[in-house]
């Protein structure tokens, strides 16, 4: 029953909005790229703040340095779109509410007990 209301969610989405339901398609995808991107780059460690994620200390630590990147990018963001209405100089609204997003998603992944896996 709750497969059949989650696939009439999404046909009803898909066909009353079709263009919002392709870009979120579309900017999903884009997340994912970046986000395999930046993980070649820093590797998994970073997230794991040099942990193994092997009990609930670690996974604090992660999910709290998460936390905290999660608060940079949202104050961030009030400064610049709420506060200012203007582009940042170093980093665009645009990569703001991208890492945003990737550190939530991040976040979920760490409490799963998947992250690094």
């Amino acid at each position: 029953k709750e497969l059949g209301q989650k696939d009439k969610a999404i046909e009803y989405i898909e066909k009353t909005y079709p263009e919002t339901a392709k870009e979120f398609k579309r900017i999903q995808k884009e997340q994912y790229e970046t986000f395999c991107k930046k993980q070649y780059d820093y590797g998994p460690s970073n997230i794991a703040m040099g942990t193994t994620l092997e009990n609930e200390e670690d996974v604090k630590l992660s999910t709290t340095g998460l936390v905290v990147r999660i608060n940079d990018k949202v104050n961030r963001l009030i400064n610049l779109t709420v506060k200012s209405d203007r582009e940042g100089v170093t980093e665009s609204v645009k990569d703001s509410f991208q890492d945003l997003t990737n550190y939530s998603i991040m976040a979920r992944i760490v409490r799963s007990g998947k992250w690094g896996k």
